[in-house]
């Protein structure tokens, strides 16, 4: 689970991160990019959203959301996303493919965006 100072929670944060309209995406994520950030000491909050029209059952919505957490948590712990210090906040939106991503697929489509949004936009 993530730490309480990495997660975006506000409605106005994730609004604001939409309006930036720094998007990539892939085959399971959209991925929104926030402002770049003048201090890197702070942290980069990161924001994890499955729509319903994914899937109508929340346990279904739940388990995108955690497999994407715990691929974002474990890949900013080995060190492989260094690039998403630079941005404010950062927001996945899940696609209809992440119903069938297992855990592998999950870290490596959450790591290639990063990567990806970082190259396009610094």
């Amino acid at each position: 689970m993530l730490k309480k100072e990495f997660r975006l929670k506000k409605n106005s944060s994730f609004k604001a991160t939409y309006l930036q309209r720094r998007i990539v995406s892939d085959e399971f994520f959209v991925l929104y990019g926030g402002r770049n950030k003048e201090n890197t000491e702070s942290p980069t909050k990161t924001g994890f959203v499955v729509s319903k029209k994914i899937h109508k059952r929340a346990v279904k919505r739940n388990r995108i959301k955690r497999l994407a957490r715990e691929a974002y948590r474990l890949a900013q712990k080995q060190g492989e996303i260094n690039k998403s210090n630079s941005f404010q906040s950062l927001i996945y939106v899940a696609k209809d493919g992440a119903l069938e991503m297992d855990f592998d697929k999950a870290k490596l489509s959450v790591t290639k965006l990063i990567n990806k949004l970082a190259n396009k936009f610094i």
